[in-house]
């Protein structure tokens, strides 16, 4: 298909190419090579300039919930627009789409979290979170309680304070980070570092890395400890089931408060309202964003307990965002909630495509490329290898392999994304079960190519042990 209006391809990447510094990204390397030029999109498909059609196996980022193309999303923005179309939360006033979806992010939360602190990324959400438990503890008369535990390849956003929490060692070797007082504990990836331990030994070994650090700090300088349910932008690292019941003994042993980062997890990824239903977590604080509106609107927020609010809500609380609460922002996620609620959407996943994804995406593992295939819910990675019994590494650098595999996946109009060699995938939550034949499909594909490239150019040899 050939659509009139846009402008030849050649002409948009020269254009994108002179002006537009892309995020995590080699600016200079894509000028060359020239962006694919996304021109709409519908459901889980995306058209690109040229008319090629593209099923978006990474729902965007991790975030276009309900598909794309929802017309009652962008009804209800234009509403607010023409009613209010700003207004901030400072200076003690409100608007009605904020509150009201305070309160109805308040009902669907996990009990006791009734509190909602609106910011616009995940990435501003956590930023709130470093200075929401460090003033609560300094209320709380206990102001030396500053640091926060993290993980080795968690993901909690990328500005000064979100990228120190997170662990990516390529992140924090620019900019000065980490900023002091947050630590870093090693993640619970049992494929690529369980050794000779079982999952269940592994998981209960990682979490009890947590009771160690706190040990070794001091539990009197501990404020919290924060964590993905499921690892999104680490590579779709889903814990042994013994990982995360570990981890609550301990934050509720020595008292320290639990940030569960449903940024992706959260609304309906894992067939659950938020990852912390599906494992079972207690968490006093909940970073939102992402499949809050859907990525419609720029949203996030973190979704705090009623201890926590009390003792924050005695004081005046110094930060917030322009953005904060946006009226559009919020009347957009309202919409969103409300469809994932009235269409089923979560429940559909629950018992239909999540099961359906994981015997597919499981049959993967049968590809000689391929050491693990394993999903939770809409979200599935597979491990590559060059020996499946060893579980090894390729002796060429991290990510290369990957990188491989995932051009193969883009030139048969397939986003599938690589984390080192690990490909991931997250689909919008309405992907339907012949769709998610077709991502399998050319998966495979790209796996076949994949493999007969690496054999051709002699890199299917796994790293010395």
């Amino acid at each position: 298909m050939t659509f009139t209006n846009i402008p030849p391809t050649a002409e948009l990447q020269a254009l994108d190419a002179a002006h537009h510094m892309h995020p995590f990204t080699e600016n200079a390397s894509l000028a060359r090579k020239g962006a694919r030029i996304i021109t709409r999109a519908e459901g889980v498909w995306l058209t690109d300039s040229t008319g090629a059609q593209l099923i978006d196996g990474m729902a965007g980022l991790w975030c276009v919930n309900i598909g794309y193309g929802r017309g009652e999303l962008a009804e209800v923005a234009a509403r607010q627009m023409r009613e209010l179309p700003y207004y901030n939360t400072f200076f003690q006033t409100t608007h009605i789409p904020a509150l009201q979806l305070a309160a109805r992010l308040a009902e669907l939360a996990p009990e006791g979290l009734n509190h909602v602190f609106f910011a616009g990324s995940g990435s501003e959400a956590n930023d709130t979170n470093i200075r929401l438990v460090r003033h609560y503890w300094t209320l709380k008369g206990a102001p030396e309680r500053k640091v926060i535990i993290s993980r080795r390849n968690g993901y909690h956003g990328s500005s000064m304070g979100s990228g120190s929490l997170g662990g990516m060692a390529a992140m924090h070797a620019q900019g000065g980070m980490p900023i002091p007082d947050i630590v870093h504990i090693d993640q619970p990836y049992w494929y690529g570092e369980g050794g000779d331990q079982t999952p269940e030994e592994f998981g209960r070994a990682r979490a009890r890395q947590l009771e160690e650090k706190i040990l070794e700090i001091g539990p009197e300088r501990v404020a919290a400890f924060i964590a993905e349910p499921v690892q999104g932008a680490g590579g779709v690292i889903i814990p042994p089931e013994s990982y995360w019941p570990e981890i609550q003994r301990i934050v509720d042993h020595y008292g320290i408060l639990l940030i569960a980062d449903e940024v992706i997890t959260g609304f309906g990824r894992l067939g659950e309202w938020f990852g912390s239903i599906a494992y079972g977590i207690r968490p006093h604080v909940m970073t939102i964003a992402k499949g809050l509106s859907s990525g419609y609107q720029p949203i996030g927020g973190s979704i705090i307990c009623d201890e926590v609010a009390e003792v924050i809500g005695g004081d005046e609380f110094n930060h917030g965002y322009t953005y904060s609460g946006h009226p559009v922002a919020a009347a957009v996620a309202l919409e969103n909630l409300r469809i994932l609620e009235e269409e089923g959407v979560i429940a559909r996943v629950r018992e239909t495509t999540a099961p359906y994804l994981a015997r597919a995406w499981g049959s993967l593992a049968d590809h000689p490329l391929v050491g693990e295939a394993v999903s939770r819910g809409l979200m599935a990675s597979l491990a590559l290898t060059p020996d499946k019994a060893r579980r090894a590494r390729f002796a060429s650098d991290p990510g290369d392999v990957g990188y491989i595999c995932r051009e193969y996946c883009f030139a048969n109009d397939l986003v599938m994304r690589h984390v080192g060699d690990r490909m991931i995938i997250a689909p919008p939550l309405v992907i339907t079960l012949a769709e998610i034949d077709i991502l399998i499909s050319r998966a495979r594909k790209a796996l076949d190519q994949t493999l007969e490239h690496l054999e051709r150019e002699g890199l299917m040899q796994p790293a010395a042990a």
